[in-house]
């Protein structure tokens, strides 16, 4: 518990100089640009740029309709609108008719970046930034959204196109998290008598050729969620999300082949993927490998079509007995 403390602390430290490595990037940096201007606020750290994942977004404030900001939290806003209404939406959205107000939205890049600080599978750093724009995304009121807003949610957060949006701001980047994976999923074990999924997942990377062969960070990142219990205690989730430029490789194989078909398959798209073992992993997150694949190279195995390290046929064998999913 000592070294997962003392992770966190160190990441509290190093999390301020990150901050304003971030603020400082241009708005036109890409990864290159991004990796450069945190090696020159913590040279210590190397950090290595991994993917980004988009498509979300957060709410943002309120603006009139020649385009000046009235409000900076959209939720806010709201709640003090319908407050003054004595609680009465109708008659918020009837005002709203006569006096043309518009949401804003940010909308979002999470980056990856990683710096390995030891051998093991989960012993490096994550480093998240978010990148963000502000931008229009609709009309407050009645003819806002394509349904009647039957609460305030729904009034200031209604489905909105992206294709509707107007950008109204440059985008910039922000500090998002910091975190030690291994410090991290020692929290997670600690919640639960057994091990976590993501635990399982990691120790069978470890176990095999693809551990054997590259590290975990190179092909992996970790999505983070924190959130309160019941008891008001924080508590964690994880899931790891494969480094990929697209979709992953194609698996065509019809069911029940075996043997050498299969082999040629999983060579295939290890080799498309670019470590090996690569399909074990995927047949638990992408789903680009049907589960039935793992009972087949067990029995392959056992009849003696040994196509598989023995350490990697054992990673799956356990993996038969004790299933998890991440």
């Amino acid at each position: 518990m000592n070294t997962i403390l003392a992770w966190q602390e160190y990441c509290k430290t190093l999390a301020p100089r990150l901050q304003a490595a971030c603020r400082r990037m241009s708005a036109a940096a890409d990864p290159a640009a991004m990796v450069k201007t945190l090696e020159d606020e913590e040279p210590e750290w190397p950090f290595h740029y991994r993917m980004h994942r988009g498509g979300w977004y957060r709410l943002g404030g309120v603006m009139d309709g020649a385009g000046a900001k009235v409000a900076d939290s959209l939720e806010a806003w709201g709640e003090a609108a319908l407050a003054a209404y004595g609680g009465d939406l109708d008659a918020l959205r009837e005002e709203l008719e006569d006096a043309p107000l518009h949401a804003t939205r940010f909308t979002g890049n999470t980056h990856y970046l990683v710096a390995p600080t030891g051998d093991g599978p989960s012993d490096y750093l994550q480093l998240e930034i978010e990148e963000l724009q502000e931008v229009r995304a609709h009309r407050l009121g009645k003819n806002a959204g394509a349904r009647t807003q039957g609460t305030l949610a729904e009034l200031i957060d209604p489905p909105v196109s992206p294709a509707c949006y107007e950008t109204v701001g440059e985008r910039f980047f922000r500090f998002r998290r910091l975190a030690h994976v291994g410090s991290i999923l020692a929290c997670i074990s600690a919640q639960k008598a057994d091990a976590p999924p993501l635990q399982c997942f990691l120790d069978d990377w470890r176990e095999s050729s693809a551990g054997a062969r590259s590290a975990f960070s190179q092909h992996w990142v970790i999505a983070f969620r924190e959130y309160f219990d019941r008891y008001r205690q924080t508590r964690y989730s994880a899931q790891p999300i494969a480094v990929l430029s697209g979709k992953p490789a194609a698996f065509g194989l019809a069911p029940g082949a075996g043997g050498l078909e299969l082999h040629n398959a999983l060579n295939a798209f290890d080799r498309e993927t670019g470590y090996p073992f690569a399909w074990f992993f995927h047949m638990l997150t992408t789903k680009a490998i049907p589960h039935r694949v793992a009972q087949t190279v067990v029995e392959d195995a056992l009849n003696g079509f040994a196509y598989l390290p023995r350490r990697d046929v054992n990673v799956v064998r356990n993996w038969l007995h004790r299933p998890y999913a991440v």
